[in-house]
């Protein structure tokens, strides 16, 4: 399905039948031309594909995550034992999540996706326990937000021709230094750097969108050697989308959500 074998380079390799012939003159056109233009549009179905793939994965997570979350808020029992849990919670998540992105080229796209999944659903239970800090209304605008900035940022990631890597190399820097400044206020409990973390990391990861949807989809262009590879660079990119999405929720939670 993914892979560069696809039908229309099958049929003389990405050649079209009339590739000789000029459709408005009936003159000999340029061979190349032909190739270039019947190459592009199959390499462009390619990548739509594949994409679609990515983004059906990450609609997977984030909708396992919102039932999770809905399930934890909503039962008394289980809300206080995922409060009493939360540390070992995060830490399975972090293994989780780090073990998936170190083995991912050795597992299988089945036993990816089913690590993805399990991730989704221990970070609907956390997120759960703080969506329970804020009042339903808030969460509710700040998740309109969330999803209408993020989809707004994924057009322009799958649409802009600039070349978005360089950004990338920034944007990665930036989330390096919001990590240490959340751990550096762990301790110093400042409500300035709190509030500067949260508003550099709303657009940290609202640039990441962009640039994760582009070199997704550039992927997908140049095709894969194997439809596993495929697979599992699917679920690399659903990973990563469904991060750039609930790492942007949380950011502006912080920033706009009402506390109870």
């Amino acid at each position: 399905m993914f892979e560069k074998q696809d039908s229309a380079a099958k049929n003389g390799f990405g050649w079209r039948k009339d590739a000789g012939v000029s459709a408005a003159s009936g003159e000999a056109a340029n061979p190349a031309n032909a190739f270039v233009s019947a190459d592009h549009g199959s390499r462009t179905a390619m990548a739509t594909t594949f994409m679609n793939h990515v983004m059906g994965w990450m609609a997977a997570g984030l909708a396992l995550s919102g039932a999770v979350a809905w399930a934890v808020t909503t039962t008394p029992a289980a809300l206080q034992w995922t409060a009493g849990m939360m540390l070992p919670l995060i830490i399975a998540e972090l293994v989780l999540v780090i073990a998936l992105s170190a083995t991912l080229r050795k597992l299988s796209p089945t036993v990816a996706a089913g690590m993805f999944l399990a991730y989704s659903a221990l970070n609907g239970a956390t997120i759960g326990v703080i969506l329970t800090m804020y009042t339903a209304a808030s969460v509710a605008n700040v998740f309109f937000v969330t999803a209408g900035t993020f989809t707004a940022m994924a057009f322009v990631g799958a649409t802009t021709k600039r070349d978005l890597s360089k950004m990338g190399s920034f944007l990665m820097m930036g989330l390096i230094a919001i990590v240490i400044a959340m751990v550096v206020n762990l301790f110093i409990g400042s409500s300035a750097l709190d509030f500067a973390v949260s508003a550099l990391g709303a657009l940290i990861f609202t640039g990441l969108t962009a640039w994760d949807m582009q070199r997704f989809k550039k992927m997908g262009y140049s095709g894969f050697a194997t439809k596993r590879e495929a697979g599992q660079m699917a679920i690399n990119g659903a990973l990563q989308l469904y991060l750039d999405f609930i790492n942007l929720f949380l950011m502006l939670l912080r920033l706009m959500g009402d506390r109870r």
